[in-house]
């Protein structure tokens, strides 16, 4: 049975574990070819390996979203060997939790350089791609963090707020040449990053459990459910949107 991404060609970049994982495997079973980029490339290598039963295309590709260089790199041998690329989904994020006022600059630029320049490499070479072909679909993986704000993220709610806005540009950019720019925020989800965020502080997940409605936290493929359908048919008519898929941490 065809997929709803049948004939398109995917990049996910943190696809080698956690929400990035979770979003390659369910757009390489929805049809996609997907190519898992990551940093790590023998984790993205191992998610591949997990998406073969559902017998898409699948490629492992290192890539540094902080690297310019690496992102054109990553891009030219996914088009060399999947094809033109339909579907961005910039993933790749990083964060530290601490007061503001305990923070580094060094601590800052990482942040900022993964998490915000990361995404503005990956649409400055995907892009003029996708215009030609007159197609395509950006989702960059925000953070409610970004909307809302949040205790000891001053620097990580300032990049995703900044890709909010980006989103949201970007769209008008691009809407003139069929491609669809979207955003989605996840709240409080089980990653192995917020794992290790949390390990030195269990109250911490024990908060946000509490803070969340829904009483628990997010899980990977839940993210993954919201990115598939923006990159689906049934989203067409829909860009530059900011969804929250948080168990109704945020409403407004």
């Amino acid at each position: 049975m065809a997929g709803p991404l049948d004939g398109r060609v995917a990049l996910v970049t943190g696809a080698g574990s956690g929400i990035g994982r979770a979003i390659a495997l369910r757009l390489a079973r929805e049809g996609a070819a997907t190519a898992f980029t990551d940093l790590n490339t023998a984790a993205a290598q191992a998610a591949t390996e997990a998406a073969a039963s559902a017998g898409g295309r699948t490629i492992a590709v290192p890539l540094d979203v902080t690297d310019a260089a690496s992102v054109a790199a990553a891009v030219a041998t996914i088009e060399r060997e999947l094809g033109g690329i339909d579907l961005l989904v910039n993933n790749a994020g990083w964060d530290k939790i601490e007061p503001f006022l305990q923070s580094e600059p060094e601590t800052w630029d990482r942040i900022i350089a993964i998490n915000l320049k990361g995404t503005f490499h990956c649409c400055k070479v995907v892009l003029p791609g996708m215009i030609a072909r007159g197609r395509g679909a950006v989702i960059s993986i925000a953070s409610d963090a970004g909307r809302v704000g949040s205790t000891g993220e001053a620097v990580y709610s300032a990049t995703k707020g900044g890709i909010i806005a980006f989103t949201k540009t970007l769209a008008r950019e691009m809407a003139r040449h069929q491609i669809n720019v979207n955003c989605v925020c996840p709240g409080p989800t089980e990653t192995p990053l917020l794992a290790s965020l949390t390990e030195s502080n269990p109250r911490l997940g024990e908060a946000l459990q509490r803070a969340v409605p829904w009483g628990r936290l997010g899980q990977p493929e839940e993210i993954a459910g919201a990115v598939a359908f923006l990159a689906g048919p049934d989203a067409a008519y829909i860009t530059g949107q900011t969804l929250s898929v948080s168990g109704g941490l945020t409403m407004a």
